[in-house]
């Protein structure tokens, strides 16, 4: 990955941040963008002055997406990876629940991923070697209780995925990484009596993401690859 451009959003939070500084670790040129307007000053500094960082960006909003992605290739000159991390989760039951939470994690997690892959698709086609990499969920191959809304968003994402794996075969490789439940500081706190060692780490996931990430996954598309835990 020595010299590509990676654009990583969702920079700013657990997972995030990990892929970030291991994309950077393997010698590429790292975009941090984030919904938050400012990043966490440890990874400013972990990442080194190479570096660049968009805050306060809306990328459920396609004209926001277009404008940010624009403002990348103008100061880092290409993008040849996106790796889309930003989204949300909720917990809720279809029965009474909201379908208000059902169109807001829609756009967290479907058109995030939708509006910054439309927008850097002509660039990562321009690159000659331009890889997506989506974050989809384990959880939405079968949803159970009280993850309607989230299985339905990321099921979305995997849909997607496959999709822009057509459309773009021998351009563009586009996969998904189907994680079980991440081990963050977020989700132990929401679940205390969870078993941490079950998780998929932080680590191991961004090792996954940034293998599709590679010029050795050149022949990788249209994956939907489970990381579902610890052997």
């Amino acid at each position: 990955m020595k010299d590509k451009v990676v654009v990583v959003t969702g920079a700013f939070g657990a997972l995030g941040r990990v892929v970030a500084l291991g994309a950077a670790a393997r010698g590429a040129r790292v975009v941090a963008v984030d919904y938050a307007a400012t990043p966490p000053g440890d990874l400013v500094s972990a990442l080194g002055e190479g570096a660049l960082f968009k805050g306060g960006v809306d990328l459920s909003d396609a004209g926001a997406a277009t404008a940010a992605i624009d403002a990348i290739v103008e100061a880092a000159g290409r993008i040849d990876v996106l790796v889309n991390i930003a989204g949300g989760f909720a917990w809720e039951t279809v029965g009474e629940g909201q379908a208000a939470t059902w169109e807001r994690l829609h756009r967290l997690n479907l058109m995030t991923t939708l509006n910054a892959s439309k927008a850097a698709l002509p660039h990562l086609v321009a690159s000659g070697a331009g890889r997506i990499v989506n974050v989809g969920a384990n959880a939405a191959v079968k949803a159970a209780s009280g993850m309607g809304a989230y299985a339905a968003s990321k099921a979305g994402v995997h849909r997607l995925t496959e999709a822009l794996a057509e459309e773009y075969k021998g351009r563009v490789t586009v996969n998904a990484v189907l994680p079980s439940i991440i081990d963050t500081p977020a989700n132990r706190a929401d679940m205390p009596d969870a078993d941490f060692s079950s998780w998929v780490s932080p680590q191991e996931l961004a090792a996954v993401i940034l293998f599709l990430a590679s010029s050795e996954a050149s022949a990788v598309t249209g994956s939907l690859l489970p990381v579902v835990g610890r052997v």
